[in-house]
């Protein structure tokens, strides 16, 4: 039997997959060779997913903590006692604190719209509680406010459209790495590709041409490139005096921004900027493919919003082929509002930021937070501040349920663990946001033990706390029905995938100046926002592992593997500078933490800046990563994370010569 379904993972190409199913066991798994995207193949991360699927790691039963919190020591206990002292736990800290002491803490392991992060599972039952809700952060919410204050959606060009393009900018992203269909549009397309990177990736291998800036200043590059175009004239005149708002302040800003001194910023040669400024210049369509990596610092809104901006003035956003592809999400017409169900609030509520976890927990007040559920979420390895999380999740009076897969570094600070079902155990829907596919994923196989779906598991709940609201037992295919409803259902589950009409971009005007900018208290103008740690040392960027996906896979035998000891990428002069040669053992540290690396001489990566891969559970790696040195701290716009806001300083580790 095959059966379709879909990868849930945080990666933008939204994958479609068969699973071949014999006797009720998952015996294969492979990309859908009909989905336009996939083209039947899946990663070098998800072609192991069944060995997770089928791991003896696999978390099969209820388990109750009987350690310290951080040691990881549980006793099994039944559905019924976990349910129960879940529910009296929280009926009382409803009663003593209100329902907003409830933090559902979803992360990013699954962006199912039923059972992830997308539809907030189990939201409904939150609600209904007066839980506060939960801003999720940590990934793409800079960018996104960025390219809405440009262009009034988040919705951009449709990546299928790169095989019409002549010249592509991939800007602070790597899909061969992580988004790897992307690239077949681009090879398609014969274009000329200019990789914009402070580190020469994989992708950056293959490109006919590498720009490294300093991490943090694209938003002046931007700027830079787009006083080139007008140094020229060949701004397209006809497409902004249509299709564009404040050309005339705007053109004041670009002045400001000279090859010489975006070279100053940015650490590239004059020639450069003007030579790649030159090439935009003279080529149409010109596209822009940028990813979340980019934005992760202090300016990385105004980064995206300065980008959105640069096919307004070549006129590529009227041409097929040309502007910007940061997120596609904007075009999915959903009925989230009718799926996660806001109005079953008794009162309105506070919100608590996802990148903040260690300051929520430990410094939250009216009220503290008292209850923590973790959902499809591995904070302690994922979330900035790895030693406040911990701190916070160490807290005794603070009652803290996991549903997971596997005994992550978070379970371990767990006082119930309830086993949840993995992607071909369930019924999910999912919008991929790096193309315009809905993809529909099916039950194939039974889940192992007592696994339960997050659907499942607050039903139950709901049931065992005695709530009488309806739409709370409602069944995993009516939520999925309440999602979709304007969409052919019965097509996208016989098919497996449905394409979705894109919605015009720009759908009104070019925004050179935002009244929504303006109102949120921003520069109304694209500007460059300078990094803003206030640590000295080099700049440590951590950009997705070619084995890893967040935390995901990272307990994977043959994945981990793959990726050897953890290393951390200086360029030789910065090595020499700190007396650390190739393949020494080094300490990685600022004042918010440290971790412990191989280093690995190269100049893969810029002078001033060492390179990381993410995605490491602490447990398997001397008991910290990379993000004990991040701050919780927040980018320029909605709260984003600044994971590559990060200096450090790098000495050859303590004891060894």
């Amino acid at each position: 039997m095959k059966v379709l379904g879909a990868c849930p993972l945080d990666c933008p190409d939204g994958c479609s997959w068969v699973v071949d199913v014999e006797d009720g066991v998952a015996v294969g798994l492979r990309g859908n060779k009909a989905h336009p995207v996939t083209r039947g193949a899946l990663c070098v991360k998800v072609n192991r997913y069944l060995e997770q699927l089928k791991s003896d790691e696999r978390i099969t039963f209820p388990m109750r903590r009987v350690g310290r919190k951080g040691e990881g020591r549980f006793e099994r206990i039944t559905w019924d006692e976990a349910l129960d002292e879940i529910a009296t736990r929280l009926q009382g800290v409803v009663a003593e604190h209100g329902g907003e002491a409830i933090w559902p803490f979803h992360g990013t392991g699954s962006l199912g719209y039923i059972q992830g992060l997308e539809g907030f599972s189990g939201r409904r039952f939150f609600n209904v509680l007066g839980a506060s809700l939960h801003d999720p952060t940590i990934c793409s919410v800079a960018g996104t406010l960025g390219v809405k204050y440009t262009l009034g959606t988040s919705g951009g060009m449709d990546p299928e459209d790169f095989v019409h393009s002549k010249l592509i900018l991939l800007w602070g992203t790597n899909p061969l790495s992580s988004g790897h269909h992307g690239w077949k549009f681009i090879q398609d397309s014969g274009a000329y590709t200019v990789a914009i990177d402070p580190v020469r990736s994989r992708t950056a291998e293959r490109c006919d041409e590498h720009l490294a800036p300093l991490p943090g200043t694209d938003a002046a590059l931007a700027l830079g490139l787009m006083h080139v175009i007008v140094s020229m004239g060949a701004q397209d005149d006809a497409f902004i005096a249509e299709h564009t708002v404040g050309w005339d302040e705007f053109r004041t800003r670009i002045a400001e921004f000279t090859p010489e001194r975006v070279a100053e910023i940015t650490g590239l040669p004059v020639e450069r900027i003007v030579a790649l400024g030159e090439r935009i210049a003279r080529t149409r369509p010109t596209a822009i493919r940028a990813s979340q990596g980019m934005q992760r610092h202090a300016g990385g809104g105004m980064a995206l919003r300065a980008l959105a901006c640069l096919p307004g003035i070549t006129g590529d956003w009227a041409i097929p082929g040309g502007g910007l592809h940061y997120s596609t999400s904007g075009h999915f017409d959903l009925n989230t509002a009718g799926l996660v169900r806001f109005d079953l609030l008794p009162h309105p509520v506070r919100t608590l930021s996802m990148t903040r976890l260690g300051e929520g927990l430990l410094e939250t007040e009216g009220p503290p937070v008292k209850a923590l559920f973790v959902i499809a979420a591995n904070p302690v390895g994922s979330n900035p501040d790895q030693r406040g999380v911990r701190r916070g999740l160490a807290r005794e009076d603070l009652f803290t349920v996991v549903l997971e897969h596997f005994p992550t570094d978070t379970v371990d600070y767990a006082d119930i663990v309830l086993p949840a079902t993995m992607q071909p155990e369930h019924l999910d829907v999912l919008a991929a946001y790096g193309n315009l596919y809905l993809v529909w994923n099916e039950p194939a196989v039974p889940p192992p033990g007592e696994c339960r779906s997050t659907t499942e598991t607050f039903r139950q709940l709901a049931q065992r706390m005695g709530l009488t609201e309806p739409a709370l037992y409602d069944s995993d295919e009516e939520l999925a029905a309440q999602l979709l409803k304007g969409h052919d259902l019965d097509r996208l589950r016989r098919e497996g995938f449905l394409k979705v009409s894109p919605r015009p971009v720009p759908v009104d005007k070019v925004r050179f100046v935002s009244d929504r900018a303006a109102m949120a208290g921003h520069d109304p103008l694209p500007a460059y926002i300078p990094p803003a740690d206030p640590g000295d040392g080099l700049v440590l960027i951590s950009a997705a592992s070619h084995y890893f996906l967040n935390t995901t896979f990272g307990n994977n035998p043959e994945l981990r593997r793959r990726a050897g000891d953890p290393t951390v990428t200086l360029h030789p002069d910065d090595a020499a500078a700190r007396g650390i040669a190739d393949g020494d053992r080094i300490t990685v540290a600022n004042d918010r933490g440290s971790f412990e690396a191989i280093a690995e001489v190269s100049d893969r990566v810029r002078p001033g800046v060492a390179a990381t891969p993410k995605g490491r559970w602490a447990k398997h790696s001397g008991g910290s990563t990379v993000n004990a040195t991040v701050a919780e701290r927040d980018s320029d716009f909605g709260g984003g994370a600044v994971f590559h806001d990060n200096r450090v300083r790098i000495t050859v580790a303590a004891g060894i010569a």
